[in-house]
């Protein structure tokens, strides 16, 4: 695939914040909903965050409603995550995820090929 590319990862302190972003090449991805999925050792993928075509609708998994926040900007091709208070139950490899149903999905069709997060105590 190769059209999502994730950057921003690396290793923070406990309580700690990091800004994940993922960028799209194409254009027919500003109208795709996307997501973002982490991956902690031993577990399978979860949905974190998704966000809709237009940034206009937003969920978010229990175990980082309040903590996380999702965003888009289609004009400079990049979907954000924030990533606040993070703790070491946070690490784990972070995936975007696009949708070409356009609306928060449980399908999502292109991945990213992830970036890693690490949170020291």
């Amino acid at each position: 695939q190769g059209q999502l590319a994730e950057s921003g990862g690396g290793s923070v302190q406990a309580g700690g914040s990091l800004r994940l972003s993922c960028a799209y090449s194409e254009r027919r991805f500003t109208t795709y909903g996307m997501a973002w999925f982490r991956q902690l050792p031993g577990q399978g993928r979860e949905r974190v965050a998704a966000i809709n075509r237009w940034g206009t609708s937003t969920m978010y998994a229990d175990s980082v409603k309040g903590q996380f926040t999702i965003s888009r900007d289609n004009a400079q091709s990049t979907v954000y995550l924030e990533m606040n208070s993070l703790e070491p139950e946070d690490a784990a490899v972070y995936y975007c995820a696009a949708s070409a149903y356009g609306e928060i999905s449980s399908k999502y069709e292109y991945w990213g090929p992830g970036t890693q997060v690490t949170v020291s105590s």
